[in-house]
């Protein structure tokens, strides 16, 4: 053994010991990385919420739990929504809030059917702007065919909150007859994301004002139900995601890790704009970990990584889908990867937050 591969190895090793440590929070007050979807976030679940209520659904940390009722398989979601601002190039929190719901059933299998909506509204909030926002939601609701069925409204006072919160949550049918899930991903299957990463968080970010950048960028937000409904068309998709928080690194990182497995990614591959390639370099954000909201990705069987590239791109949300990776068995749990120049590095889950309140 070279020398060089036995430092690696002694890497992987102590990459290895690490995760093998019981998670612990070490932190005495939550910070914003407990949100961004990363480290952080991945330790907070598990040592505090999976300690706490650890049950075989929900130990399996989908976009859903699955579950049957009388013959009938369905799928429920919940998901918080804090982004700001408020409103922004593409959308607003209320889009946001329907979309990011629908599409966890969505990739979970299910037909999205029906959403609640609750609202954590600040004393003093603008009702012009709380109409705007429920108008964007009946909207969205209706171009991804379901209803708002129930809901909730709190107000607390001026200064506790930022304007305007929303939690959803949402149930569907799964009639897909294949098991989806990160436990039937296997080496030899390719990795597939359907179009462009990063222009949500990107977009989210430069309308916060606090940066002199300008970009012609709107957010991806959009319901990926029918992009979701034609790859499920083509045999051989193991497992999707939507890559919203900690973005199309943190999906991957979680694949690996669940599937023991090793995700060798192609950065010249992965389809990133010129204004979201751009605004990164300058912010020192990799688009890698940037939020997405309408955007999957997607693992499928290898010999079907064609015809699914094929089926994406025939939907207007995947016409610059592309095959980003492959999956293989060394090394386990890690993504890697192919760097533009030439090298190879470890692409892990981020320990802090780049880009917080995007969603």
């Amino acid at each position: 053994m070279t020398e060089v591969s036995t430092r690696e190895q002694q890497v992987l090793d102590r990459i290895e010991r690490a995760r093998r440590r019981r998670p612990k929070v070490t932190q005495d007050r939550i910070t914003l990385a407990h949100g961004s979807g990363g480290k952080a976030t991945q330790t907070l679940i598990e040592a505090v919420f999976l300690d706490a209520f650890s049950n075989p659904m929900l130990d399996q940390l989908d976009d859903a739990a699955s579950f049957s009722v009388n013959g009938s398989r369905l799928a429920l979601t919940t998901d918080s929504f804090v982004v700001s601002p408020l409103f922004f190039p593409g959308g607003d929190i209320g889009d946001l809030a329907v979309n990011g719901t629908v599409n966890d059933l969505a990739v979970s299998g299910a037909k999205p059917l029906y959403l609640t909506a609750g609202f954590i509204l600040e004393e003093g909030f603008p009702v012009a702007d709380l109409v705007r926002i429920v108008s964007s939601m009946k909207a969205a609701a209706q171009a991804a065919g379901v209803q708002i069925v129930t809901g909730d409204t709190k107000v607390v006072q001026r200064g506790k909150a930022d304007g305007c919160y929303i939690n959803t949550a949402g149930v569907g049918v799964i009639s897909y007859p294949g098991r989806l899930g990160m436990s039937e991903v296997q080496p030899g299957d390719a990795v597939l994301v359907s179009g462009p990463i990063g222009e949500h968080g990107v977009t989210v970010m430069l309308a916060r004002g606090e940066l002199d950048i300008e970009a012609d960028l709107e957010s991806d937000t959009a319901p990926v139900h029918e992009l979701v409904a034609s790859l499920l068309a083509v045999p051989g998709v193991r497992v999707m995601r939507d890559a919203t928080r900690g973005g199309v690194a943190t999906i991957l990182n979680e694949v690996a890790k669940a599937a023991d497995v090793a995700v060798v990614v192609d950065e010249a591959a992965v389809p990133v704009g010129h204004e979201v390639r751009g605004a990164s370099e300058l912010l020192g954000i990799d688009p890698l970990y940037v939020a997405c909201e309408g955007r999957i990705v997607a693992i499928v069987d290898g010999s079907a990584a064609d015809a699914a590239l094929a089926a994406m791109r025939a939907h207007p949300l995947g016409e610059q889908a592309a095959v980003v990776g492959r999956i293989k068995a060394d090394p386990p749990g890690l993504v890697l990867l192919n760097t533009v120049f030439g090298g190879t590095r470890i692409c892990d889950l981020l320990v802090g937050d780049p880009l917080p309140r995007i969603c």
